[in-house]
């Protein structure tokens, strides 16, 4: 007969629990020496970004002279953005001039190493060129790596008091033609001449080969020129006292819709006569008003530097000291991330061929 012992079995009860306790505490165990391990795991990831830019230098390279438009949007960005990026890098900027920023451009797409060191603040413009088959063109916009842009791209004409010419109406009856500076061949601003030109049928004889809108500025306040192409928010940035004096007059704007800044201004689209002239102006004045100044890297650098930069520019574009130094300066902030130029680019390249004919003859003929 079975006789139940009531000792044993406490006995028994309590070895149990000190065998499960101890289990459970060295399951506790393992669980925090992996957590150790994968805590460790990340932070070596996380420092594995700093270590790269720490103690090096960024360069942010810049198609035009020092003193215009592209040239303070890339020095403001450059002050500020390497606090943003782990390491904490030393960012300069070194303006590569000539051939109104294809030079620049062609560096950074085949002569610059991918390391993720040298970012270019470009010209989309200029991608145009690439899109006719024009020579010289020695790049592929599609493969470029884009960072961000800090603004969009609004180009309006501007004339001076001097040149006796302050409205389309006078204009249209001048006996001769305007000189207005340019850049060079399929720049956004010598496009936006000869897209005015021909829808316009205004007298015009654009004189190119200018350095930078710094160099333009000077010619027309030399008089040697009556105007020019111009980004409206680095116009009223780098010639604000003009503008404010009344000695330069904006007489078109290139934009789809007034800005509220000029909302008496005529739109260039309004003096298109037919389908066709809309047509040019919307692709070679309006579709680019996206990617026409943008940061990006030459093909091929590493994704994750890549996203180290690009959350560095997304948070430079909010960072308090940097709206602060841009609003004293006039210089608008209206941000494109560098998805959203991606996708720019890539529709743009899908233009019609018909079109891409009518855009070749227009631009650079």
């Amino acid at each position: 007969m079975y006789v139940y012992d009531h000792v044993q079995a406490r006995r028994s009860a309590t070895v149990c629990h000190l065998v499960i306790r101890k289990g459970v505490m060295m399951l506790k165990k393992r669980l925090f020496c992996m957590s150790c391990i994968v805590a460790a795991c990340l932070m070596v990831n996380d420092l594995s970004a700093a270590p790269f830019y720490e103690g090096k230098v960024l360069r942010i390279t810049v198609g035009f002279s020092a003193g215009g438009g592209f040239d303070a949007y890339a020095r403001a960005v450059a002050r500020h953005l390497g606090k943003h990026i782990p390491g904490n890098p030393t960012v300069v900027v070194e303006n590569i001039v000539g051939a109104g920023g294809v030079i620049q451009v062609s560096s950074l797409y085949g002569a610059t190493k991918p390391d993720g060191l040298t970012m270019g603040y470009m010209l989309g413009g200029l991608f145009f060129g690439q899109l006719v088959g024009q020579p010289g063109f020695n790049f592929d916009a599609r493969r470029f790596i884009y960072v961000g842009a800090p603004m969009k791209e609004n180009n309006v004409i501007a004339l001076s008091k001097a040149s006796g010419v302050t409205s389309l109406e006078q204009w249209r009856q001048a006996k001769t033609p305007l000189k207005l500076s340019g850049l060079v061949p399929g720049n956004t601003l010598d496009n936006t001449v000869r897209v005015f030109k021909e829808v316009s049928g205004l007298p015009i004889q654009l004189v190119t080969g200018y350095k930078g809108t710094a160099d333009m500025r000077m010619a027309i306040e030399s008089g040697e020129v009556a105007g020019c192409a111009w980004s409206w928010d680095s116009l009223k940035s780098t010639w604000r006292k003009a503008l404010d004096s009344g000695n330069a007059i904006v007489v078109v704007q290139g934009v789809p819709k007034a800005l509220p800044d000029l909302p008496k201004v005529p739109l260039m689209i309004s003096l298109a006569k037919t389908e066709e002239a809309r047509q040019l102006v919307e692709m070679c004045v309006h579709t680019n008003i996206l990617f026409n100044r943008s940061f990006a890297l030459p093909p091929g650098t590493p994704r994750e530097r890549v996203e180290i930069l690009r959350n560095a520019f997304e948070e430079t574009m909010k960072d308090k000291d940097f709206l602060a130094e841009t609003e004293k300066a006039n210089l608008a902030i209206d941000p494109v991330t560098g998805e959203g130029l991606e996708k720019a680019v890539a529709q743009f390249f899908k233009m019609d061929s018909a079109m891409v004919t009518k855009v070749k003859q227009v631009l650079f003929n």
